[in-house]
């Protein structure tokens, strides 16, 4: 066992000599990591993980450093220190430089192994993580913490769902199952759940477990093609779930010895098509015991007292077990040495195996046990007294003969009886069937051994004459022809080998040991007598062909004959090919189903059969190159024809012409070492050898003489090309000078043209200011006229101004004392005739009462009218003397009146005095009131006609005053 310690390296390899694990332990290495950086100096590992390959791993230490662990490169490399304990780790995302790490902060972290940068930081959770679950499309991923669990997008790294539940239930577990979009969710209450992905829709929920072997389930596994869910917890039963039928179909009790179960994993096989057999189960002791769910036999198991496992992870293609110690330490165990002896007779055992119908199934109904004895590997095998007890035997009772009985429990006799009905076999267990058929012996240090001998020197240049778009298939393809060139000498000529391996090395490119056993238990069965002829085509083999083709379509091959058409052409390209270019994928499958499963003779018949159905298209062939293009092209011809023709022939046709008799039965690859292939002419393939190796050693001297005169050639063209460079350096060097110094000179009479320029720019500013500052004087001067001009203009505008405002009020006061004259006079006028009117009625009525006095009317009459026409002249007389007032104080220039109005006032005054004749006629009583008011309105006349010229001097003397003021102003 090799041991390697990390230290303080960041990169290196993981072991230093080619690794042999030994059968006993099957450790490959143990990775310890002491450092000087931290106290305590040894780090102890926590999680592990594997990627989508299942080549590269990664663990993390409890001071946070995360490596990442090429097991194919045989390197490491510290990808990130996070400074953290890491609680869970995924590896398996979409994008495969990438992982999650969950850390002791409850965050959990994406980064790079490439770049080493953090790719995103999801937070969410209030308790640690302790399990990631990635989908296996790589989009999704689930974190489960002992309250939540959350749904997270890896494209966005956004979170999707939440899973809440009550404090007094928690999580134990919630997980994708593999290739399918469902997810289970497993409680401490027993209780499990199936969601749907997409729309977290509750597909189903499992049954409680019976009472008399009910268990607290804490850990859990499923195998790969989701079917089967096995459970444990605090015991040493473990549950078996069918999660299709959702009900528990086993119960397994594993040996006294285990009280606790840690963990369970499914061992994957690439035969199994994903239906686990083999479980790992941890348990308290630290020792991981690996069991057959169907037989109950307990095949191996790792770890020890002294060593115990903490926690394990086994790889998706199941070659290696990672595992971290309960020291802190990683052991990678190989799972083909721990296997190597997987097929012999185990060690005894004690095991009760009851299978009872699933309808109605109690808890002892469905217990299985296994020893509690501890498993004797298969070198101490021989010592081992332990007993081997079976209490019920199979159902059936019936035991078939040894040669039909095949590895893995298969009969070939009821293979063959399921193949004639079916047609072929089911293609979800075709590969383990076929392993089964031809007893791979899976001779692991054998094939690595002709493996680690590289790339045969007959294959070097491969991909020039098989060019092939992907470079795993031909690096695949690489490999297996150099392993069997390796084998056996002759397939190091053999030209068309490629071509024979091809179909497998494309169907089995992912177990390159299983692809190299069935090519080569093909080349020793079903390519017997091939190599006789070397290096021309097996001449036996095509005449028995021939011969057969003969017995059953004699005018096909007189066709043949006819154009010159030899076995070479239509049975050797069919063989060399094995059929791949005339088939399709799920035809070649089929056909080799049949093959597979009967005689090696089977092969031949299928190339006449293939022929003898095609006789209509191949009689309307007549030239060679239709033939050729025929027999390597697909062609329209139903294979479930071609196998029961081929059947046909088998049954019907002769002995002394059968290639059943000419061939020898199937033998399988012996176990352990590979067969001796010497089936081919010796002399001929060691003189090829020996030619091949003498023109290869000329090619070789030839290719160091060319390469030593092309390296003194390139070595004389390197010096011609320095010197050469170094000459035109110099020229170059010397021109540049030169044109430096020419630019120099230019630039001094640049220069000298500047200053001058600069000169005369210099006296044109200064011109120039002197211009400006003269103008702006001038300005200045000018500016400081107007504004003394302005202020002047302001001054009379300001005097004349108030001297306006000053006239304005001084004519507003006059004219308002003037508009109060008139409003006085008005009102006494106005007063006056109240008083006149208020006489009038008084004196009305005292006419009235002197109506004796009737008699005087003629003569008061008449002086009524003399004193009407008096009042009415003297009335007419004041209005125009008020006139005539007015008109003068308004224009005091016209002197002269309009004669009109003179006559307007007096006959307006006329139909006053009609009027008051009028009211002296109606009443003559008014006779002595009228005089008494004749004598009044003499004396009021009078001092109001003296009023009025009072009145019109004045206004005239203001008018006149007003007058000459405007003529004083404008002097």
């Amino acid at each position: 066992m090799q041991s390697t310690d990390l230290g303080n390296k960041e990169s290196g390899k993981i072991w230093h000599r080619k690794p042999s694990p030994a059968t006993r332990d099957g450790i490959i290495v143990n990775i310890i990591h002491n450092t000087s950086d931290y106290h305590p100096k040894v780090l102890r590992f926590l999680n592990v993980a594997f990627d989508g390959s299942g080549d590269s791993l990664i663990a993390g230490d409890h001071q946070g450093n995360i490596y990442v662990f090429d097991l194919y490169g045989n390197r490491f490399n510290l990808v990130q220190r996070t400074a953290q304990a890491c609680t869970a780790l995924a590896f398996n995302l979409r994008r495969k430089s990438e992982f999650l790490v969950a850390l002791a902060d409850y965050s959990i972290k994406c980064f790079d192994t490439v770049t080493k940068e953090l790719v995103s930081w999801m937070r969410g959770h209030e308790s640690s993580v302790f399990s990631i679950s990635v989908h296996a499309s790589g989009k999704y991923a689930i974190t489960t913490s002992s309250d939540t669990a959350q749904l997270w997008d890896l494209d966005t790294f956004q979170r999707k769902r939440k899973l809440n539940i009550r404090q007094s239930v928690g999580i134990q577990k919630v997980f994708f199952l593999p290739l399918s979009n469902t997810i289970l969710s497993c409680f401490k209450d027993n209780s499990i759940f199936a969601w749907e992905c997409d729309t977290l829709f509750c597909k189903y929920q499992l049954p409680a477990p019976p009472e008399s072997s009910s268990i607290l389930y804490k850990v859990f596994a499923v195998t790969r093609d989701g079917r089967i869910l096995a459970a444990g917890g605090k015991s040493n039963h473990l549950h078996l779930w069918c999660l299709e039928a959702t009900q528990l179909f086993r119960i397994i009790q594993m040996p006294t010895k285990v009280r606790a179960i840690r963990h369970l994993e499914f061992l994957p096989d690439s035969f199994d098509a994903g239906s686990n057999q083999v479980l790992g189960v941890l348990s308290q002791d630290g020792i991981m015991r690996f069991v057959n769910i169907q037989t109950c036999k307990l095949l191996f198991e790792i770890g020890s007292l002294d060593e115990g496992i903490s926690s394990s992870v086994i790889s998706p293609h199941g070659r290696y077990i990672a595992s971290i110690m309960e020291n802190g330490s990683l052991n990678i165990y190989s799972v083909q040495a721990l296997t190597q002896e997987i097929n012999k007779p185990p060690p005894p055992l004690v095991k009760v195996i009851e299978d009872f119908p699933k309808n109605k199934l109690s808890s002892a109904d469905l217990k299985m046990k296994v020893t509690s004895g501890r498993v004797q590997q298969p070198a101490k095998s021989r010592e081992s007294k332990i007993q081997t007890r079976i209490l019920k035997q199979d159902l059936t009772g019936n035991f078939e003969s040894k040669e039909n009985e095949l590895s893995d429990g298969l009969n070939k006799k009821r293979l063959q009886i399921l193949l004639k009905g079916y047609g072929e076999y089911p293609t979800k267990y075709r590969m383990f069937i076929w392993r089964s058929l031809l007893q791979l012996p899976e001779n692991h240090t054998a094939f690595s051994s002709l493996i680690d001998k590289g790339t045969h020197v007959a294959f070097l240049n491969l991909q020039k004459k098989y060019p092939i778009k992907s470079r795993k298939l031909l690096r695949v393809l690489q490999r297996t022809l150099s392993a069997l060139a390796h084998w056996s000498v002759i397939f190091s000529d053999t030209p068309y080998l490629p071509l024979l391996a091809f179909p497998f090395v494309k169907l089995f490119q992912n177990n390159q040991l299983v692809c190299f056993e069935v090519v080569a238990t093909l080349i020793i069965n079903w390519c017997q007598h091939w190599f006789e002829y070397f290096p021309n085509p097996p001449i036996n083999i095509l005449s028995m062909i021939e011969n057969v083709l003969a017995f059953h379509d004699k005018q096909l091959l007189q066709h043949f004959v006819d154009h010159d058409v030899t076995s070479q052409l239509y049975a050797w390209p069919l063989l060399e090919t094995v059929f791949s270019e005339v088939l399709t994928r799920e035809e070649w499958l089929k056909l080799f189903d049949n093959v597979f499963s009967n005689h090696p003779s089977f092969l031949l018949m299928t190339v006449v059969a293939y022929n003898v159905c095609s006789r209509a298209p191949l009689l309307n062939c007549n030239l060679k190159d239709d033939f050729e293009y025929f027999f390597h092209h697909r062609n329209n011809l139903d294979i479930s024809v071609v196998i029961r023709e081929v059947y046909r022939l088998m049954e019907t046709t002769p002995t002394d012409i059968h290639p059943d008799s000419m061939l020898d039965a199937f033998v399988a690859l012996t176990k352990g070492q590979y067969p001796v292939f010497n089936q081919y002419p010796k002399f001929i393939v060691d003189y090829q050898t020996q030619e091949r190796e003498r023109i290869r050693n000329d090619e070789l001297d030839y290719l160091r003489e060319r390469q030593t005169v092309e390296d003194m050639q390139a070595e004389v063209d390197q010096q011609r090309v320095e010197d050469e460079t170094w000459y035109q350096k110099q020229e170059l060097l010397r021109k540049a000078e030169e044109t430096r110094r020419a630019m120099l000179l230019q630039e001094e009479e640049k220069m000298i043209q500047q200053r001058q320029r600069l000169a005369a720019v210099k006296r044109e500013l200064k011109i120039k200011e002197i211009h400006l500052q003269d103008a702006a004087r001038r300005r200045f001067l000018k500016l400081q006229q107007d504004q003394r001009e302005m202020e002047l203009r302001r001054l009379d505008d300001e005097i004349e101004r108030k001297n306006l405002t000053r006239n304005q009020e001084a004519v507003a006061k006059e004219m308002r004392e003037d508009a109060d004259v008139c409003r006085r006079k008005v009102d006494l006028e106005e007063h006056m005739f109240h008083k006149l009117v208020e006489t009038d009625q008084s004196q009305i009525q005292q006419t009235q009462k002197w109506k004796e006095a009737e008699e005087k009317e003629f003569h008061l009459r008449s002086e009524k009218k003399a004193a009407a026409l008096s009042d009415a002249s003297r009335k007419c007389f004041l209005n125009q003397e008020i006139s005539a007032a007015v008109e003068h104080t308004a224009n005091p220039y016209n002197k002269e009146a309009p004669r009109f109005q003179n006559e307007q006032v007096a006959s307006s005054c006329l139909p006053r005095t009609s009027q008051l004749n009028d009211i002296s006629e109606m009443d003559p009583s008014a006779h002595i009131s009228l005089n008494r008011r004749t004598i009044e309105w003499d004396t009021t006349g009078q001092d109001l006609i003296k009023k009025v010229r009072n009145l019109r001097q004045r206004l005239t003397a203001q008018a006149r005053n007003r007058c000459q003021t405007p003529g004083l102003l404008a002097t």
